[in-house]
């Protein structure tokens, strides 16, 4: 009848409903022709015998509620089923409740569980309750005890069966050690640099993921020294002044200054590492090596700290003469940044100089294997993402969480200039000469050829 045609169009000719007349085509695919006869119907008392639950689990679900009336019916019915392997529904136990059966027994089986005397019985209630069908909830609450003591419990048991149910002796709990091989092994590797210091191992640990404090860190260096007899830094003591360039927001104050790096074995002339540091959160803004530390290299450092930074309100230098050649002051006019200057022979005033410190103690040790100038390149460009990520002693006690320079730092630039206006200002002022009489030009050891006619002429390069 439904051949080719929706159960719910059949199911509005016929009456019958939806689910229904899926049913009976459910019965004739599974059992053809013989499906469309009736059965035989079975009596009252059959009906009876295969709805009514037995008395014996009526009595036990009345006998159940009555010592523990926090039962609720879905437990009851799981205590049921694994009692018989018989599950009877949410209403009939309802049902049985309200019939008004009396119980059995009114007396509880087993008393709290703080009262029972022997540990074994204590351990052994808990146990045979879940046996019976019981949940943890229902166990914790009827004995009066924690969840955690009864899961405990049932644990020993899985795991030692009979031998769970004893005491066991206190077992003190060791505290998780951070200092292990791997860390130990770790520290003895930065440590074949005599010049890190306990805060600067802490500083490289923390970026490798392992966290330790600089005291231990600081221990476990002197163990080594002990250990292995290898060579500690050289501190000498010193007082804080105040720093009269100290900043209190971003690109306040900038510090530049240049070091000379003692490589003898690459050859080739002396090498220097012009620097640029912003002095509020102490990052390197631009670094370069140089085999001279001419105009023209710290311009070089200086343009690329401004076209990715922005400019500063103010620029500090010691004395040198590229900081205040008259190009160089030109370009700080230009771009509206007011020079200063430390006093004389006063290193400590510039901020540089005292994070160079901090470069001899990463970098010198490296710098001094270095083979070629690709490693020495290398070295440089590793100390300088160290430093600018790892944690700065500065910033140990902020109150933000900041504790790298580029963190604090973050996003925040000067005055930005785009990079036309920044072409027009460093190289038409920096790199201009006067043309002999031959037409040539030198620029940097080199004479490049102009033009005959404009002789003694000024040239933009």
């Amino acid at each position: 009848m439904v051949f080719g045609r929706s159960l719910a169009q059949r199911a509005l000719e016929t009456g019958a409903s939806v689910r229904t007349l899926r049913r009976k085509a459910n019965r004739f695919d599974a059992a053809g022709m013989a499906s469309l006869f009736p059965t035989r119907q079975e009596s009252d008392e059959e009906l009876s015998d295969r709805r009514e639950l037995p008395g014996n689990l009526r009595q036990l679900i009345i006998d159940l509620k009555a010592e523990y009336p926090a039962f609720r019916p879905n437990e009851l019915a799981t205590i049921c089923y694994i009692t018989s392997g018989r599950r009877p529904g949410p209403h009939t136990v309802r049902r049985i409740l309200a019939s008004g059966l009396p119980p059995s027994r009114t007396a509880r089986r087993y008393p709290p569980y703080a009262e029972i005397e022997d540990a074994i019985e204590r351990r052994l209630a808990i146990i045979r309750l879940h046996s019976e069908g019981w949940n943890i909830k229902s166990i914790a609450a009827y004995l009066q005890t924690t969840r955690r003591r009864v899961y405990q419990t049932l644990q020993r048991w899985v795991e030692d069966g009979v031998h769970g149910l004893d005491d066991k002796p206190p077992v003190p709990k060791q505290p998780a050690r951070k200092v292990d091989l791997r860390t130990m092994r770790t520290v003895q590797t930065l440590q074949e640099n005599p010049e890190l210091g306990s805060f600067r191992i802490h500083a490289a640990l923390k970026q490798a993921g392992i966290e330790l404090s600089p005291r231990t860190c600081g221990r476990i260096l002197a163990l080594n020294r002990s250990l292995y007899e290898m060579p500690g830094p050289t501190a000498e003591p010193h007082e804080p002044k105040p720093m009269p360039f100290e900043a209190s927001r971003r690109h306040q104050y900038w510090t530049v200054d240049v070091r000379y790096i003692d490589v003898h074995q690459l050859g080739g002339g002396n090498i220097y590492v012009i620097s640029i540091l912003e002095n509020y959160s102490r990052f390197i803004l631009a670094s370069m090596l140089s085999r001279s530390q001419d105009l023209t290299a710290y311009l070089m450092v200086l343009y690329a700290a401004i076209r990715r930074y922005g400019t500063p309100e103010a620029l500090v230098s010691d004395g040198g003469g590229i900081f205040k050649a008259k190009q160089a002051m030109a370009i700080y006019g230009a771009l509206s940044m007011k020079k200063e200057q430390i006093d004389k022979k006063q290193a400590w005033q510039s901020y540089l100089e005292s994070n160079f410190n901090v470069q001899r103690r990463m970098a010198d040790w490296h710098f001094a294997r270095a083979k070629s100038w690709e490693e020495l390149l290398a070295v440089h460009d590793r100390w300088l993402e160290d430093f600018n990520t790892q944690d700065h002693w500065a910033h140990r006690e902020r109150d933000d969480g900041r504790r790298s320079p580029a963190a604090v730092l973050g996003w925040v630039t000067g005055t930005t200039y785009t990079a036309e206006e920044l072409h027009r200002i460093f190289y038409t002022t920096r790199f201009s000469r006067r043309l002999d009489q031959l037409g040539y030009a030198r620029f940097r050891r080199w004479r490049l050829y102009g033009e005959q006619g404009v002789a003694g002429a000024q040239a933009a390069v």
